[in-house]
């Protein structure tokens, strides 16, 4: 496979991944809202997190789909998933209290099978990054070869 269509499914993956929790939290805001109150880490701010974090995932999600702002999609994607499982794994270690925030279905798995979930989407976007960073650095050194 090209590095191209990995970068372009690896993109379409992290995209339907935010954008389904993304409108999942909106469409359940008030549910949202309230356990986004019972997180230890965010609890003084419940509002505005529960307004900031799916309108992120649902701009990372258009930055991902449109190939001019794919480079910040998966630069953000990196950042957010890594965010969340750093979240995730001091919720295991520190809290006996779990709230989950998540939206949709991801909201049904277990705390542990959360940490292995975004550590396969931190991968992924991880691979993401590299795969376009590479595929630049070979754009720009053929571009530049005659020199």
């Amino acid at each position: 496979m090209k590095k191209k269509s990995l970068i372009e499914v690896i993109s379409f993956l992290l995209m339907f991944l935010f954008l389904y929790t993304g409108i999942s939290k909106l469409i359940t805001f008030e549910t949202f809202q309230f356990d986004m109150t019972r997180s230890p880490i965010v609890r003084n701010y419940p509002t505005f997190s529960a307004i900031a974090l799916p309108t992120i995932e649902i701009l990372i999600s258009i930055c991902l789909f449109v190939p001019k702002y794919r480079k910040w999609g998966l630069y953000s994607s990196l950042i957010l998933m890594f965010t969340f499982t750093i979240y995730i794994f001091y919720m295991l270690k520190f809290t006996p209290d779990r709230p989950c925030t998540c939206g949709g279905v991801i909201r049904q798995m277990s705390w542990p099978n959360h940490l292995y979930f975004n550590a396969f989407f931190c991968i992924l976007s991880l691979t993401g990054v590299l795969l376009y960073n590479r595929s630049s650095v070979t754009r720009l050194e053929t571009k530049y070869s005659h020199i």
